[in-house]
């Protein structure tokens, strides 16, 4: 199914037209429900992966560890993305959405318990890197989730909230820790907190229900090949995946390497307490408010029209770049923005409004290219987002591991102009792909051609 041949240029639903069994037949009362419980879903993982930021000191102290070492409390929770989406990607496909979602958030909501009363250094960097690995099954599959469920023509509103919900988390826990952190409260009430709200999941789908390819008999080694080796296959053969994935990794790696950054300018900087500091990261998500909000009320009308202009024929993927074109620039700004008002000396209101600059250009670059991944490879979605996750993953591990470093070197002037050259070196990627991508995308042999 997965090799060049005439199977991979067509690929058919197995409902047939108005069947009741197909999601994108469902009432929209129900595909929002399962849209925003998806989104929640997200947040809660995200929420969780970045919360400890806010308790660094009580870390350190309760565990005796070194600055590096508390920074990897961070930094292995994103590590494990890299490691679950391998799996849970692919098996969506295979065994459906559902599965996928409540058995790993179950476990993962164990793992937050875990952390809540861990007793050693050890215990903790172990749990927290497997507590990440399982929480993200929904990072992987609520994309694929939305490609099941809603059009190509109303798509593009429920990814905007989806969207939303990965920096929603980021820059909510560091201010929920930080608040738990001043208030006098035990700083392992940050672990409880997220076990609780993991906890509060509900069960959705029907066992009725199948995904594609449960319908196709595959030997165990062909099912083994697929679920482990099809994100890799997907994401090294096709060079726009590819070039795709770097732009959304770095952009990813330098929103964990804020929670890095932040205290270096903020807390250090202009002297403000954990729980205030934990209040600058509210602009990112005031500015990716903003941003899923003029996309879902200008853009995704625009989508609209142009798929009845041109319907039956569905509207070309590159359609979607839109607002990368837009956010990609803006995205550059905000960091010279960010770095050159940094000094102590000038109103931390300066550096505070690059963030909202930040989260603006941040959400559009995603939304728009989440939206063209899943319109390019649309029942791979999964997968493709799957290996685009392992290596986003992958760059939001690293990149908080170096940011003290960086910043403290360079100081933050220079560190932050320097990620501003690199996201500007980036900013042909959707421009190239806008013109070239249907030229490219006719040489794939992942892209369905029966769209």
């Amino acid at each position: 199914m997965f090799n060049r041949g005439p199977q991979v240029g067509k690929i058919k639903s197995i409902f047939n037209e108005g069947d009741p069994a197909n999601p994108k037949n469902w009432s929209n009362a129900r595909r929002w429900y399962l849209t925003a419980l998806a989104g929640m879903l997200v947040l809660n993982a995200t929420f969780a992966s970045a919360a400890p930021s806010g308790i660094a000191p009580q870390l350190l102290e309760e565990y005796h560890m070194s600055q590096e070492v508390g920074t990897l409390a961070i930094s292995l929770f994103v590590a494990g993305y890299c490691v679950g989406p391998l799996l849970f990607g692919p098996l969506s496909e295979t065994y459906g959405r559902r599965p996928i979602f409540i058995y790993p958030f179950a476990v993962y909501t164990l793992f937050q318990i875990g952390c809540a009363l861990a007793k050693n250094t050890a215990t903790m960097l172990v749990l927290r890197f497997l507590g990440g690995m399982f929480a993200s099954a929904p990072l992987t599959n609520s994309g694929g989730v939305i490609s099941d469920i809603w059009d190509a023509g109303t798509r593009g509103r429920a990814l905007a909230f989806f969207t939303l919900a990965p920096f929603a988390g980021p820059t909510l826990g560091p201010t929920v820790a930080g608040f738990i952190a001043t208030s006098g409260t035990n700083f392992r009430w940050v672990f409880w907190v997220q076990a609780i709200f993991a906890g509060k999941r509900k069960e959705t789908g029907d066992s009725r229900f199948c995904a594609p390819a449960e319908t196709i008999h595959l030997s165990a080694w062909e099912r083994a090949n697929n679920i482990l080796g099809r994100p890799f296959k997907i994401l090294f053969l096709e060079p726009m995946l590819l070039a795709i994935t770097l732009y959304m990794s770095f952009v990813y790696g330098c929103l964990y390497l804020l929670f890095e950054a932040y205290p270096i300018v903020f807390t250090e900087g202009h002297h403000l307490s954990a729980g205030i500091s934990g209040l600058m990261f509210l602009p990112l998500l005031l500015g990716g408010t903003t941003a899923v909000t003029i996309s879902a009320l200008v853009y995704n009308p625009r989508y609209e029209r142009e798929v009845a202009r041109l319907a039956p024929e569905p509207v070309p993927p590159e359609f979607r770049l839109e607002m990368a074109l837009i956010a990609a620039p803006l995205y550059v700004v905000a960091f010279f923005w960010f770095g050159w008002t940094s000094y102590p000396s000038i109103s931390l209101w300066a550096p505070l409004m690059s963030g909202y600059v930040l989260g603006f250009a941040i959400s559009w670059i995603f939304l728009s290219l989440f939206n063209y991944i899943i319109d390019t490879y649309l029942f791979m979605a999964a997968s493709a987002l799957a290996g685009n996750t392992v290596v986003r993953s992958l760059f939001g591990a690293v990149f908080p591991l170096f940011a003290t470093q960086m910043y403290k070197a360079l100081g933050a002037r220079w560190a932050s102009s320097l990620l501003g050259f690199v996201a500007l070196i980036m900013v042909p990627i959707p421009i190239v792909l806008k013109r070239f991508g249907p030229t490219i995308r006719a040489k794939s042999r992942f892209v369905p051609t029966d769209k």
